[in-house]
Parts: C-alpha cells; sequence; structure tokens
C-alpha cells in the first residue's frame, strides 16, 4: 500500500469517486453529486480557499485498487479568530484496516505538523461551516442534508489511533403533529407582543437583498459558540447560489422589530431524500430520479436558527420555532431533523427537548496532539 498526493485532475477525480464504490451497498449513504464535491474541493471555485489551504491523498493497494483517502486542511480564520495552532483533517474514509487509516493519518499530521500546528482536529470536510464530525451514534435514518456519514467501525479506527474527543455535536428529530406544542404557542404571542416583534419570510423577488441580511445576523448569532469561524461574505454568497433552487420561502423567518431584524431561522426541505436515489451522484441520467423523488420530500432540515445577543431571553426563539414548525406542515413536511447543536448549549438542548423533539444522531469531533 502506498499514500499518493492528489496533484492533478485524475487524481481528484479518483479522490472523489472513491467514496460511491465504498459505501455503495449501504442504503444509509446518501451520494451527493460529484459535481457539487469537485466544486467543495476546488480551490477556484469555492471561496473558502481564500483562507485556507488543503492537500489530499489517497491510499492505493499495489494492485491500483484506492482503499482510503484524506485531506489536510489549513484554515487560517480559524486560527485567527481562536489564537491557536489546530490544523484539520477531513474527508476521511477508509476500508477497516487499522494500518491503512493509520497511514493516512500520519500522512496528514506531518503536513500540518510542517505548517507549525500542535493539534489535529476532525473529521472537518473542510470546515465547522461545513459537513463536520464523526457519526457515532445512528438512530437508523439517512443523514440530513449537510451533515456526514460513515461506517460505525470509523469510531474505533479513531480511537485505536489515539484521537480523543472534543466535543459532540447533536442531531434532533421530531414532529408529526399539525403544530408544535401549545405552550410554545402561548409564550410566542406573548413575545411578539412584549417586544413588539413582527415576523415575515423571505422575499424571492429581493433575494440578494435578503441574503445581505443573514451575512449580518449570522456571525452575530453564533460568534460565541466553540469552534466557531465566520462565514465571509464570499463564502455566503456561494453557499446561497447552491442553495437558491431548493428554497421554500415560507422556511426562511426573520424575526423584526421595527426596521431592525433580531433573529432569523432557516430551514430546507430535506434533499438528501431524493439525492438518495442517486446511487452514481452523476448528473445524467441520476438527476432525473433526483427530481422525480423531489416532489416527495417529506422531512424538513433546520439548518439555522439564531437571535443576536441583545434579544437573547425573550422567547423570540420560541417564535422562530413555532412559525418554522407551522409553515414546514403547510408545505408537506410534518416532521424534521435539527441541528447541529453543541452538546453543552443547554439553552438550545433544551427548547428542543420541550418541543418534543429526541436527540437522533450524536456526531464526535476529535483532537489529537501532533
Amino acid at each position: 500500500m502506498e499514500i499518493v498526493p492528489v496533484s492533478d485532475g485524475r487524481g481528484l477525480d479518483r479522490f472523489i469517486a472513491f467514496p460511491y464504490d465504498h459505501y455503495r451497498a449501504d442504503p444509509l449513504w446518501v451520494p451527493q453529486l460529484r459535481r457539487d464535491i469537485h466544486t467543495l474541493l476546488s480551490p477556484s471555485k469555492n471561496p473558502f480557499f481564500q483562507h485556507a489551504e488543503a492537500q489530499y491523498w489517497i491510499a492505493r493497494q499495489s494492485d491500483g485498487r484506492t482503499v482510503g483517502r484524506i485531506g489536510a486542511i489549513k484554515n487560517d480564520m480559524h486560527n485567527r479568530e481562536h489564537q491557536d495552532r489546530v490544523g484539520f483533517y477531513g474527508f476521511f474514509e477508509s476500508i477497516n484496516d487499522q494500518t491503512v487509516a493509520n497511514a493516512l493519518w500520519d500522512t496528514a499530521a506531518a503536513w500540518l505538523t510542517q505548517r507549525g500546528f500542535d493539534t489535529m482536529r476532525g473529521p472537518m470536510s473542510p470546515s465547522v461551516n461545513d459537513e463536520c464530525g464523526l457519526l457515532i451514534a445512528n438512530n437508523g435514518t439517512p443523514p440530513s442534508l449537510m451533515m456526514p456519514y460513515n461506517f460505525s467501525y470509523y469510531q474505533q479506527l479513531h480511537e485505536r489511533y489515539g484521537f480523543t474527543k472534543a466535543k459532540d455535536l447533536l442531531a434532533y428529530d421530531g414532529g408529526g403533529a399539525e403544530s408544535a406544542p401549545e405552550r410554545f404557542l402561548r409564550i410566542g404571542r406573548r413575545a411578539l407582543g412584549r417586544n413588539g416583534i413582527t415576523l415575515r419570510t423571505l422575499d424571492m423577488k429581493r433575494f440578494d437583498a435578503e441574503v445581505e441580511l443573514i451575512k449580518k445576523l449570522y456571525n452575530s448569532a453564533w460568534e460565541k459558540n466553540w469552534g466557531f469561524v465566520p462565514l465571509t461574505d464570499a463564502e455566503i454568497d456561494h453557499l446561497a447560489k447552491q442553495l437558491k433552487p431548493i428554497v421554500v420561502p415560507d422556511l426562511v423567518i426573520f424575526a423584526e422589530r421595527g426596521s431592525e431584524v433580531v433573529g432569523f431561522a432557516v430551514s430546507l426541505p430535506d434533499f438528501n431524500l431524493a439525492l438518495l436515489h442517486n446511487r452514481s451522484g452523476r448528473m445524467f441520467p441520476g438527476i432525473l430520479k433526483v427530481l422525480w423523488y423531489s416532489r416527495k420530500i417529506h422531512r424538513a432540515r433546520v439548518m439555522l436558527l439564531g437571535v443576536i445577543p441583545e434579544f437573547r431571553g425573550r422567547a423570540i426563539d420560541a417564535v422562530l420555532y413555532h412559525r418554522t414548525w407551522e409553515n414546514s406542515v403547510k408545505h408537506g413536511m410534518p416532521s424534521g431533523e435539527a441541528g447541529w447543536i453543541l452538546e453543552d448549549n443547554a439553552l438550545m438542548n433544551k427548547a428542543a427537548t420541550q418541543l418534543g423533539f429526541r436527540v437522533s444522531k450524536t456526531y464526535r469531533v476529535y483532537d489529537k496532539p501532533l
């Protein structure tokens, strides 16, 4: 076996292709479109790489068969924000062979050490604002949109190598009823009146202006979270462009006080339920299946819900929860997955539980000293 750096387009194609073979027989794995993965990994297409650098490798047997892959990531934005020397690994995949896994991590660790890092953290593919964490507990359902998936033996590979837990991330599953619990409706009505708050949904005719509002809110609402890395304007624009085709305006909700936006919630149809049926990940003819099944999506993915610091503790989140639930039901999505939420974010975990949601998946971020 040898570890081979990705140095050209052909190598990148092999790197991208491995999971489609690796998980072929696993009905829970969701094949993303290969075109989208190529965009994610390419410095010329993904604005993340305006402040970051990555190197990718594949593990290859003597017969030419790919048996694993990994990326090492240098994220300057993270290091500026947290004043640390943490480097990252991501896009990790391996057959159930500790030797293969160790060789991949050793290679990534050497690359990070050469750049002055003292800790290797992951999986981050490529950052905390993308797919992150290792799936260590699952309720037997496919991952939701923008959430990772892996075989259960990955946890053992990590811990045998010497990784230790840095933080767990929780996903919650719930819904099924026509509306949120009555208690949230009462709290929400009081909060609206007491604080002079009004709610409105996304105006697609002003999509670019609405994205500008989210830019201002996002970094303020999440700035104190563990591991948080601000999204640049270019990154938010890029993400908005990618998600615009599947946006349902009623599922993007702004809480306003006069002309000031004080909170927002962003949910999307869980498009993974459609992608699940295109096992090759190729655009043609697979996209026809995706479009067919996209009409039958019955689950929402609650991606973001935040309130600016000055308005926390005023039940604005309850208002947003209730309206999100109400509008999801209206669009044929009575259930949903919310998350991820940090394991020690007591307020958000309590709110999810009070809504009747239960932890459905646990993802773990690992650290290892270099």
